[in-house]
């Protein structure tokens, strides 16, 4: 995913960086990276209407994930985090995400993760809900 364009996305959520999210190097450390993954696709589904974090019975769980490095993020730079889903199972989706310092086209990461849906109580797998399904089926891009 390396020379992927914007364009491969179903949606672009812009983040900014934290002056805390700078490590000694000076760059963004490899952990928020994750965040930024976990936070783009988490409010899509938030902002679609089909994740309450407090009240959903059935909900997201990350069972994989990893990433792949580039070039530098930094304070204070905007993060533009491209998703899309490339495989939706009965209870599972598999999420690309990758990450554009500022108006670059060309990522400085990408990755993925994995989400299974789970009954919150009892922590077994379910089928993702219709209304999810419906969502995350927006987010399949054909490539």
């Amino acid at each position: 995913m390396r020379d992927t364009p914007r364009s491969a996305f179903a949606h672009v959520l812009a983040m900014p960086t934290r002056w805390m999210d700078n490590d000694s190097y000076g760059h963004v450390n490899n952990v928020n990276y994750y965040s930024f993954f976990d936070t783009a696709v988490n409010r899509y589904l938030i902002e679609q209407g089909v994740l309450d974090i407090h009240k959903d019975t059935v909900v997201g769980l990350v069972v994989e994930t990893g990433c792949s490095y580039f070039s530098s993020i930094s304070f204070p730079d905007t993060v533009h985090a491209g998703i899309r889903v490339a495989k939706l199972g009965n209870s599972s989706v598999r999420y690309e995400i990758a990450l554009y310092r500022n108006d670059s086209d060309v990522p400085a990461a990408a990755g993925h993760f994995v989400h299974v849906y789970v009954d919150r109580e009892s922590n077994r797998p379910v089928a993702i809900p219709t209304p999810a399904r419906v969502v995350l089926e927006g987010l399949i891009v054909p490539q």
